[in-house]
């Protein structure tokens, strides 16, 4: 029987904030693994593709050893199963994101019920990024620095896609 503490942090990241950061950087502390999952998110018509979400999400989290990037395209539940996680987390904002993340937890519960889902606050520094208000700004060429990580920033930065100051 394996011990170790897995959780699973799924979402689109598209592109990573420093929000998500901030939420992988408490919940790695929580667990001896923390398996974040870059979701292909087809049917979100992600501004960039999963292979670049996956990229700019390593290069976040760089560093944060018992962190692992995996990029999946099926059930979070059976990722959950895959990986041995115990736990999936969320990130909850505002009471706006509250309602839906409940009825995904309550979902993922009815698939099934051994699988916790934790919700973590972002600080409140943090707690108004969304990856949309990020894609909003990049795609009028505003001033991101302050929302994204250092290394992400880098990452855009040197795609032809989008630029930045």
């Amino acid at each position: 029987m394996n011990s170790k503490k897995i959780a699973l942090y799924p979402g689109t990241f598209d592109p990573i904030t420093n929000g998500h950061l901030d939420i992988i950087k408490r919940a790695s502390k929580l667990f001896d693994e923390l398996v974040v999952s870059v979701a292909a998110s087809v049917d979100k018509k992600p501004m960039f593709s999963l292979a670049e979400r996956i990229e700019m999400t390593l290069a976040a989290v760089e560093g944060l050893e018992n962190v692992r990037v995996v990029g999946f395209d099926n059930l979070t539940i059976d990722l959950a199963h895959e990986y041995n996680a115990g736990v999936i987390i969320r990130g909850l904002r505002a009471v706006s994101d509250f309602e839906y993340e409940l009825q995904l937890g309550y979902l993922n519960n009815s698939l099934d019920t051994t699988i916790e889902t934790v919700y973590l606050m972002p600080t409140l520094q943090n707690a108004f990024i969304s990856s949309s208000i990020v894609r909003n700004l990049l795609k009028f060429n505003g001033k991101t620095e302050h929302i994204l990580p250092t290394p992400v920033q880098k990452i855009i930065r040197n795609m032809n896609s989008c630029t930045l100051h």
